[in-house]
């Protein structure tokens, strides 16, 4: 028969899965940044740590009660190793609300700038998007089509807790995010191989309220997707690659649009 502990421990686990995300509107936070990250959003509703990681956390965990009445398990070594999915588990694990944030939030005060990663299945590149987004002052990061699910922890741990700072939106169809994007007011930019304007000379364009849209760096945006932006941009490039990492190209692309929504000189 299970104890209570145990079963908490069972419920947390199939947080792992995304179906089981989904089905409770939760996931889970391991870690203390990523964790005390969360907490300073209200998303975290259980903590689950070991006698190790108590000591060893233990200014984080006080700061947590302080903040939040949240219930605190201890678990063993064993329960840990099942709630993480890392190599080396810390110990310290959140479960989590996810935020409930639509398409329709971050477009309702007019956002200068949006990062749209349609169809990313690496959870290691859309975390890295997310990162840079925040980096560069973007209102949101939009996760199109069969992306990856943001709450996956190797996305959370890429992501380098900026998932909890700037809203992150998972919508599957992506022709429901190019409308909404226009309808907000949004020029719509999509970064293509081929694209007929050079970023570096598209700085009339960067001065206007912008959408990006990346792709994959397998096979690129969809084609339909592409076609539907008001203009296609490549990235020129000097060298022998063909292509870039989405998160590079992202991190070229959004610099440039902050750099010019900003002025000259970033904060």
């Amino acid at each position: 028969m299970l104890t209570e502990r145990s079963a908490r421990v069972s419920a947390a686990v199939k947080l792992h899965r995304h179906v089981g995300r989904r089905r409770a509107g939760k996931f889970l936070a391991e870690g203390p940044n990523l964790v005390e990250a969360a907490s300073l959003r209200g998303l975290v509703r259980e903590l689950f740590v070991t006698e190790p990681a108590e000591q060893r956390h233990a200014p984080l965990l006080a700061a947590l009660a302080e903040r939040h009445d949240v219930p605190v398990h201890l678990v063993t070594e064993r329960a840990a190793k099942a709630l993480s999915d890392t190599v080396t588990p810390a110990g310290l694990v959140a479960v989590c609300d996810v935020p409930a944030i639509g398409l329709e939030d971050v477009l309702a005060d007019a956002p200068r700038l949006i990062a749209v990663a349609i169809e990313i299945g690496e959870p290691g590149n859309a975390g890295t998007v997310i990162r840079i987004a925040d980096a560069m002052g973007a209102a949101a990061v939009i996760l199109g089509g069969h992306s990856v699910d943001p709450y996956n922890g190797k996305c959370l741990r890429a992501s380098a807790g900026s998932i909890f700072s700037i809203p992150v939106v998972a919508e599957p169809d992506a022709d429901a995010v190019l409308t909404a994007l226009r309808a907000a007011g949004l020029q719509v930019l999509a970064t293509t191989v081929d694209g007929e304007t050079r970023l570096d000379e598209a700085g009339e364009l960067l001065g206007a309220r912008t959408a990006w849209l990346f792709g994959p760096e397998s096979q690129g945006l969809p084609v339909e997707i592409a076609n539907r932006a008001d203009h296609r941009v490549r990235i020129p490039m000097s060298g022998g690659a063909e292509s870039l990492n989405v998160a590079a190209a992202a991190a070229i692309c959004l610099y440039q649009s902050a750099r010019a929504l900003a002025g000259p000189k970033l904060p």
